[in-house]
């Protein structure tokens, strides 16, 4: 091997050095933003990947700032990903909920991150379009300026600042009323889980709001409710009953999924689906009942999210 190409190979490794060092720096940002985007952690995974192999090939000595250069390339794979998702669910089973990350008990304590990533606000994302989800996304939960997410979705400035208005407008209005702190909703689900091992329909009501909303996803592999059941008298019939005919098989415990205190629920000792919360004045007003099983893969160790 000749000098020159010596040379060569060890200015490849340390640009490949460059780029692994700069990707591992970001990646958990990265991962958070893919997901907000996506709501799946598998296609996050993907994205990732995707953006990785992008990243390698990339002249570094052309890049002012990295970490923008890595949310611009994750914001463009996490799009593709997300319209081709939009067909995939056009053809679901049933309703559609998030892929449940399984997160570290202190997220629930970063209010904004909890808040971000939390089942209530994924599913508002889930009514904006992709472009309007990307920019919205990159707006308010990280706090990326204009001019970097309009080279990210292929739009000028003054284009990102408009559709950042209107998808703003359509997230408040329908943006859950802000949540109970991390240890009230803990109280909260401490109640509904010892109703639903008592058996116990009052208590599940005592907690339950009068126009709580339950959605469960099975995705065809499962049973669940193939529509939202609402109503504390409906939910609480449909959990009690549906728990009554297993009661001997059925086992409940406590997690932290999507930055807020969550329940496992186990039948005959497997994972059989992932209860989210959204607890508003001191009763619960959503609970999102993940049973397809394709969905939870995510939860066998802490995801690494952050806003930052």
């Amino acid at each position: 091997m000749t000098d020159q190409t010596t040379d060569h190979a060890h200015d490849d490794d340390r640009a490949t050095d460059a780029a692994t060092e700069a990707f591992v720096a970001h990646r958990n940002l990265l991962f958070t933003v893919a997901y907000e985007m996506l709501g799946s952690a598998s296609d996050t995974e993907d994205v990732l990947q995707e953006t990785w192999l992008r990243w390698v090939k990339v002249d570094l000595d052309q890049v002012e700032d990295r970490r923008a250069y890595l949310v611009r390339i994750t914001t463009r794979q996490s799009l593709n990903r997300l319209r081709a998702m939009s067909r995939r669910k056009e053809s679901y089973v049933g309703e559609w909920l998030p892929e449940p990350l399984l997160t570290a008990p202190d997220v629930a304590q970063d209010v904004e991150l909890a808040e971000s990533v939390s089942m209530a606000m994924m599913l508002v994302l889930e009514t904006l379009s992709p472009t309007e989800r990307a920019v919205f996304v990159l707006r308010e939960a990280f706090d990326v300026g204009y001019d970097e997410i309009a080279a990210a979705v292929d739009k000028t400035p003054a284009a990102v600042r408009q559709i950042a208005h209107r998808a703003r407008k359509h997230v408040d209005a329908r943006r859950p009323r802000q949540s109970v702190s991390a240890s009230q909703t803990r109280a909260v689900m401490e109640s509904f889980q010892r109703a639903l091992d008592n058996g116990d329909l009052q208590g599940l009501l005592d907690v339950l709001a009068p126009d709580v909303v339950l959605v469960g996803d099975g995705g065809g592999i499962k049973q669940a409710a193939l529509r939202p059941v609402t109503g504390a008298d409906k939910v609480g019939r449909f959990i009690i009953g549906g728990v009554g005919k297993k009661a001997n098989r059925f086992a409940i415990t406590p997690t932290v999924v999507n930055g807020s205190p969550a329940l496992f629920a186990h039948l005959d000792g497997e994972l059989d689906g992932v209860m989210a919360f959204h607890v508003e004045d001191g009763r619960i007003a959503g609970i999102y009942f993940v049973r397809n099983p394709e969905k939870l893969g995510a939860i066998t160790a802490e995801a690494p999210i952050t806003l930052r």
